[in-house]
């Protein structure tokens, strides 16, 4: 009886009171952190910081501080921190060994916020993959296509490949080729094209269209036709452009040449 006494003493009631004061430190810290992060998050915001920075900055903020409270908790069960720490940074070495691919992903994510070659809402082509961004996390960046797919991307596979961005700039030039016929005149052409392109409110008077002969094909003269508009009347402005121009030109008699062969058969005849 005594020993069983002894026994909890000296090792029931004072691992309890430590498991105990760990948990604490574990919740309350947990709590305190994601509170912090989320003020150090708002003072961003408020401070006008790019909103993918600031969700970037306030994920890595809350994985640190949440490593500092495990580490804290673990002291207060009295464990040797510095040993741990010690033991800590060996494992470490051999994780980041392990998951060289990984940390590769996380340096990237550091430059694509850094050097910031793309938004969230931007439409871009990266590593082969065309979508809206919607996400750049510490270790891929998330996009949906026009058709709404998602496509999840490593971030070392995006900076060390060709990045198109369509939306960074406030500006963009629709490039149309029209082909006429041979047989058209190419000042009326030129002439009916200009006056749907001036007709369309979209298209930006400064810089001012172009408009000229692209190529002599086998089948067509080609006119190559080159308004500018802003960026996200892009695709609105081209389609319409190209049913205008197709329909003005053949209400004036003009043809909208294509690829043809014409077939020649020869009757046989007999002697």
């Amino acid at each position: 009886m005594e020993s069983s006494i002894t026994f909890v003493e000296t090792w029931v009631f004072p691992w309890s009171i430590k498991i105990f004061i760990a948990l604490g430190i574990l919740i309350v810290g947990k709590m305190l952190g994601s509170l912090f992060t989320r003020f150090v998050m708002r003072v961003m915001e408020r401070a006008n910081m790019d909103a993918m920075l600031v969700k970037f900055l306030g994920t890595l903020l809350n994985t640190l501080l949440f490593i500092a409270v495990v580490v804290a908790a673990i002291d207060g069960l009295g464990v040797n921190v510095t040993s741990l720490l010690a033991i800590m940074g060996a494992a470490g070495l051999a994780v980041g060994l392990a998951l060289k691919d990984s940390l590769s992903n996380l340096a990237a994510g550091v430059m694509i916020i850094v050097f910031r070659p793309f938004r969230i809402g931007d439409t871009v082509t990266a590593a082969g993959c065309t979508g809206t961004v919607d996400e750049i996390g510490m270790f891929s960046t998330l996009l949906h296509t026009a058709d709404n797919q998602r496509i999840v991307v490593p971030n070392s596979t995006v900076i060390n490949s060709v990045i198109i961005n369509a939306t960074a700039l406030p500006m963009r030039r629709i490039d149309l080729i029209i082909g006429i016929s041979y047989k058209d005149d190419i000042g009326k052409a030129r002439d009916i094209i200009t006056k749907v392109v001036e007709a369309d409110t979209r298209v930006l008077k400064d810089p001012a269209f172009s408009i000229g002969v692209n190529e002599l094909t086998p089948a067509s003269v080609d006119l190559y036709v080159r308004p500018w508009v802003f960026t996200s009347f892009y695709w609105d402005a081209r389609a319409a452009l190209m049913e205008q121009i197709k329909n003005a030109l053949e209400a004036e008699g003009l043809t909208m040449a294509h690829p043809s062969q014409q077939l020649f058969m020869q009757a046989a005849t007999r002697d």
